[in-house]
């Protein structure tokens, strides 16, 4: 059973099986935001969904930055990421149309950053999130 159901814009529909959500800052106790530092806050996810799911191709969506008007620091200017990092194993028919559609389904882990805590779904979920090219980036996998 799924977590949700995301309909991507190709007309696909995918499901979130398992899904990760952290705070992006949480564990910074002190300095502040800037691209170094979320450099490292967006390779770290990334590894963290490599490990997590080693078999699967992992894929970024880049997340926006923002700019406030803050007087840069000794590490420049204030740059900030949303809120919330995820990392969401998806999995949608096969991807080969010669694959046995009982028998294979495809895979795809993505690391996405989001304002809220909320469970992506269908229609509803982020343009982002919705406009992923699985069948470029996801693997069949036999069951």
């Amino acid at each position: 059973m799924s977590l949700s159901r995301i309909a991507l814009s190709s007309g696909r529909s995918i499901e979130l099986s398992q899904l990760w959500l952290s705070s992006t800052y949480g564990d910074m106790l002190e300095g502040y935001p800037c691209k170094r530092v979320n450099d490292l806050k967006v390779s770290g996810r990334l590894r963290a969904a490599e490990q997590a799911f080693p078999a699967t191709p992992v894929h970024l969506i880049p997340p926006p930055r923002e700019y406030p008007d803050q007087t840069a620091g000794a590490f420049g200017p204030v740059e900030v990421l949303p809120s919330v990092a995820c990392i969401g194993a998806f999995r949608s028919t096969a991807v080969a149309s010669d694959h046995d559609p009982v028998l294979y389904r495809s895979a795809l882990t993505i690391v996405w950053f989001q304002p809220t805590p909320d469970v992506p779904s269908g229609h509803g979920a982020d343009l982002a999130l919705r406009n992923i090219r699985w069948e470029e980036l996801a693997q069949d996998y036999e069951l």
